[in-house]
């Protein structure tokens, strides 16, 4: 059994606004059960689900999405004193992570952090420079083109052919209420021509992907964690067998799949890289070649990542704590077959999961919910009272919007909105049942 150092608190920062962000309330409990004093910075905090669980010892209030560094440092600071001694600090999204890279000499005296040259968190979490690392090393990767111009977007288009992957090269800098999104399936050359025109707006290069189908076991994501020596440690790969949004989104049913290539290829990269810390990586397979290529590198936690809970009960936010109290590391005892559903989004998978668990030691073998666990209850009914009010005020919105004399007029066609007001008509009938008892 797993000992960790109760002496050493955590602090899990969130900076972007999410209430629904299961993978920090992961994170609550595999530290809270363990014994360790857990803190979280998050700017939702207070309405948040993951305030009630039993394992959360504090909340405290974070930097705003739009904090500079100096902010984002002194409010880790404060949050520091209060904690009173130095604790492990665990970035829960992009923003954090990217922060805390950048921070990480500063905030040595105050939290504990694995020892990351800096800069690389955001080398890595750039699609640009991502998709240059990977041709270095050789890791298999979509065709990424960066035009500098319109006239460049338009013959990249042709040359990637219809329909284009449209990816926001640093997605953490498109400012909240632009109407622009990190990733987009163009459909037009003249769709990609006006995401261009709004780089300067979306603060970071537009970069155009050859598109992968999606299909069933085509995507797949790795996590882990790198430890002091530069050996990955605890999690593991996955299948993603249902996401939200569909084709492109988190995790709603994911299933540990064992794959021995793709563990070999992200050791490949790690290394190359001199990566240290935790780390979510995200592959779709290629039917053309059978090859699974890397589409994002996430330098933190990613939401699923209790998936990877060993027989053992070492997950990667445990492996941290471990590595950064100088605590032994056990060998990996991997379950292949475990399942992860994140019941908001996948509820009769859910419901299906629950009615086929036997006891609660070989349930927990089998899977684990994202919100609703036997020793911690309180979470799961506040994220269905504020799930059910987030979907309600959804549909009042689109039936003021549907039938009121205010409705806004319609764009001409082949703008971004109608394109996507099109793909939504395409796809509504193929909604899975997942979709249609979660829809938003």
């Amino acid at each position: 059994m797993l000992t960790l150092d109760t002496r050493v608190p955590a602090v899990l920062l969130r900076i972007d606004r999410n209430p629904f962000h299961h993978g920090t309330l992961g994170a609550v409990r595999s530290l809270g059960r363990a014994g360790v004093e857990v803190h979280v910075a998050a700017a939702d905090s207070g309405r948040s689900p993951v305030s009630r669980s039993r394992y959360l010892h504090q909340t405290h209030p974070a930097p705003p999405p739009d904090a500079s560094l100096r902010e984002i440092s002194a409010e880790l600071r404060r949050v520091s004193r209060r904690v009173a001694r130095p604790a492990v600090l665990i970035p829960m999204d992009d923003a954090g992570a990217l922060a805390i890279g950048h921070l990480q000499q500063e905030l040595a005296d105050f939290y504990l952090l694995p020892d990351q040259a800096s800069g690389l968190a955001e080398r890595v979490a750039d699609k640009a420079t991502l998709a240059e690392m990977c041709e270095t090393v050789g890791i298999p990767h979509p065709v990424t083109l960066l035009p500098q111009s319109a006239a460049q977007t338009a013959a990249a288009v042709r040359q990637l052919g219809l329909p284009v992957v449209a990816k926001w090269s640093r997605p953490w800098r498109v400012p909240s209420g632009a109407g622009l999104r990190s990733t987009v399936l163009v459909r037009s050359v003249g769709e990609a021509q006006e995401l261009y025109r709004r780089s300067e707006e979306a603060g970071s290069r537009l970069l155009l992907q050859a598109f992968l189908p999606n299909g069933p076991g085509r995507d797949w994501f790795v996590h882990g964690y790198v430890d002091r020596t530069g050996v990955v440690r605890g999690g593991g790969s996955g299948r993603k067998h249902r996401s939200w949004p569909r084709s492109a989104g988190l995790t709603a049913v994911g299933q540990w799949t064992p794959d021995p290539d793709l563990k070999a290829d992200t050791e490949r990269l790690i290394g190359t890289l001199g990566y240290r810390g935790i780390f979510d990586l995200d592959f779709r397979v290629d039917a053309a070649t059978g090859e699974h290529c890397l589409l994002d590198f996430n330098p933190r936690p990613g939401a699923q990542f209790r998936l990877f809970a060993d027989g053992a009960d070492l997950d990667v936010v445990r492996a941290l704590h471990l590595d950064m109290t100088h605590r032994p590391l056990p060998s990996a005892a991997v379950l292949p077959g475990r399942s992860f559903v994140v019941e908001n989004y996948a509820p009769l998978s859910a419901l299906r999961a629950l009615l086929r668990a036997g006891p609660a030691a070989t349930a927990t073998y089998r899977r684990e919910l994202a919100w609703l666990a036997r020793d911690d209850l309180a979470p799961a009914f506040a994220m269905g009272v504020l799930w059910c009010r987030h979907v309600t005020r959804r549909v009042l919105g689109r039936l003021r919007r549907a039938v009121g004399p205010e409705a806004p007029p319609r764009q001409p066609e082949g703008t971004c909105a109608e394109e996507a007001r099109s793909e939504d008509a395409r796809t509504d009938h193929a909604r899975t049942d997942d979709e249609r008892a979660s829809s938003c």
